[in-house]
């Protein structure tokens, strides 16, 4: 068994009612490592011949849970969810913070592959080298808090009768999902604790296609033995001197963006993206570290930054409200995105759409296509069941969310995503909603603009219109080594946000870990440019419903063209000419004909025929 793994994988046939464990050889654990990278060997092996005709809502696709070698050894442990997108039809690999993965590795696995469909809701219950499938006919149609109480609550009175002798148990990791999920809604995410979301990808809407209405792990063994345990040991004391200097992030969190953001690069969405600067001191983390936090230090297994804040609602008309920071993204996509500036709206807003199954980003972009649809007279208080999403009212735009992830009314085109709910909406008025529509192949861009040219990303917005997981913030294809340098964090799956090392501290630790050896060019060069490849074919490839076109859809939106309307960079956006400019040299540094197809050349370098040989009809 190689160093840093548990040594095998959990296989749950939901449509058998079968579980088995497959076990990966060290040579393919070598070349894609863990976590996006491993997801992607797997999907690929297994659904790669006919990536076209698998429906990502059908039961031939599959559900990934993955950890990583680093998994649980840096602090702060996360989970790599992937499948085929049902939001884009590619694959995404979207990790998710919490101690599920801690708590799967000690049970004696490194990963879940979740196939087929169950014929009634049920949820996995993973322990020390077991699992088994358990009804969960009464946690579906419960929001997120309510079903992790529930699971909570049974799982640890299992537990009890189980074992008598053990004692007091922790609560066990859990990855779940809300209404959004259960009602197959392409922007919901599988959630983790209160707040956690892996929304890249739509995989809620995966798991609500298969009934599971949650994944549960608990295990009482130790991680797994590592080469080195004296240098894992020196390089793990390094990590924790350098977050305790963290000062802002320890103290604020992301959430110290809110206003600056907005302020400083014009870079932070401003109802539905129409504008991207503000002025808005109410939006500041100061407000909210006086008004509303409850818990300044929250943090997952093994964190030493600690930068998530325990946020609640204590008075007023939206009293009640609880939920995490909100971090950048919730402040800016809840909040400034949907017109609302002040700290109790915002939690409001993000504690709603992370109990209706979505995560902060993708739910509440679609929220902001709708308000201005409303504001535009395109959509109606009819259409809408009632509500008038109104700019700034955080009432308002709470139940828009609820009515998204209900299905209710005109939530069910907007359920399918900005995307495809822009075309379908299209057709229903006869107006053109394209304009109105901020998203990357089907997936919902982050919070972060470029138009100012001073954001965060790639200049143009080339990291987001090239990236194979479309709106990722996270995952932009930044010349010269495309999303090969990103892919790192979600394939070794830890934590990039908290942890403060260097990328040679990296290689260090997966050395002292595993006992293998990669350098920093390798993986830029062909460890991730491999992982990369293979995503790039299967969103090209893309199917059934939705293939994309690069020469048409490898671009920014409609509404990226515009100069900005105010704030120190009105004015500035960069011309479709200088982006179709950088696009070129862009495909030709990542490897990709005139195209955007991976070449022959590229593909049979990193040993993926298999895969060119699946491209070929494109190039015709």
């Amino acid at each position: 068994m190689a160093n840093g793994y548990a040594g095998k994988l959990l296989e749950v046939n939901l449509s058998r009612d079968k579980i088995s464990e497959t076990v990966i050889s060290e040579r393919i654990l070598k070349q894609y490592v863990g976590g996006r990278g491993l997801a992607a060997k797997i999907l690929w092996d297994r659904l790669g011949k006919r990536w076209s005709t698998i429906d990502p809502l059908g039961p031939r696709n599959i559900l990934l849970a993955l950890t990583g070698p680093l998994t649980g050894f840096i602090g702060g442990g996360r989970t790599c969810i992937s499948g085929k997108s049902p939001a884009s039809n590619g694959i995404a690999g979207s990790t998710i913070a919490g101690e599920f993965p801690i708590e799967l590795k000690c049970a004696g696995y490194d990963g879940i592959i979740v196939s087929g469909k169950a014929k009634k809701p049920v949820y996995i219950l993973v322990t020390d080298g077991k699992a088994e499938i358990r009804d969960a006919k009464k946690l579906w149609g419960l929001d997120g808090k309510q079903t992790l109480k529930e699971i909570n609550h049974e799982v640890n009175d299992l537990l009890e009768k189980r074992e008598p002798l053990f004692g007091l148990w922790k609560d066990a990791g859990v990855l779940y999902i809300g209404p959004a999920g259960e009602k197959l809604c392409r922007a919901s995410a599988v959630i983790s604790k209160w707040a956690h979301g892996a929304g890249y990808g739509g995989y809620g809407a995966l798991m609500g296609s298969k009934k599971l209405k949650a994944i549960v792990a608990k295990g009482t063994g130790p991680l797994p033995d590592v080469a080195d345990p004296k240098a894992a040991q020196a390089l793990l004391e390094r990590e924790y001197a350098a977050a305790r200097d963290s000062w802002q992030m320890r103290v604020w969190g992301t959430g110290a963006g809110g206003f600056r953001t907005g302020n400083v690069p014009s870079s932070e969405p401003q109802r539905n993206w129409q504008e991207e600067y503000h002025n808005m001191r109410s939006i500041g983390v100061p407000n909210y570290e006086t008004t509303i936090w409850v818990k300044r230090y929250w943090s997952d297994y093994g964190c030493p930054v600690a930068c998530e804040k325990l946020s609640c609602v204590t008075n007023g008309p939206l009293k009640g409200a609880i939920t995490d920071n909100p971090d950048y993204e919730a402040m800016a996509y809840c909040g400034t995105n949907l017109g609302v500036y002040d700290p109790e709206g915002n939690t409001y807003i993000t504690s709603v759409v992370e109990d209706m199954g979505f995560s902060s980003i993708n739910g509440a972009n679609i929220m902001g296509f709708a308000a201005e649809l409303f504001q535009r007279g395109i959509l109606t208080k009819e259409d809408l069941g009632g509500i008038e999403p109104k700019w700034g009212d955080a009432k308002a735009m709470g139940e828009l969310a609820k009515l998204i992830a209900h299905r209710r009314k005109i939530g069910k085109v907007l359920a399918e995503g900005t995307y495809r709910a822009a075309v379908e909406i299209s057709k229903i008025k006869g107006i053109d909603c394209m304009p109105y529509a901020v998203q990357f192949k089907g997936i919902e861009v982050g919070a972060h603009g470029m138009r100012s040219g001073l954001g965060f990303g790639a200049p143009m917005g080339i990291g987001y219109a090239l990236g194979t997981q479309g709106g990722d913030h996270t995952s932009q294809a930044k010349p010269p080594f495309g999303e090969a340098d990103v892919t790192l964090g979600d394939t070794m799956v830890f934590c990039t946000i908290g942890t403060r090392i260097t990328r040679q501290e990296v290689w260090d630790f997966y050395k002292a870990v595993t006992g293998w050896t990669i350098t920093n060019d390798e993986w830029l060069n062909t460890y991730g440019r491999r992982i990369v490849q293979i995503q790039r074919a299967a969103i090209l490839i893309g199917g059934p419903d939705i293939t994309w076109d690069a020469a048409r859809d490898d671009d920014n939106p409609q509404r990226w063209y515009q100069p900005l309307p105010t704030g120190p960079k009105a004015g500035s956006a960069p011309t479709h000419a200088e982006f179709l400019e950088a696009r070129k040299k862009a495909y030709e540094a990542f490897g990709w004909d005139e195209k955007g197809i991976p070449t022959t050349a590229e593909l049979k370098r990193l040993g993926l025929e298999d895969v060119d040989k699946a491209l070929a009809p494109l190039r015709k």
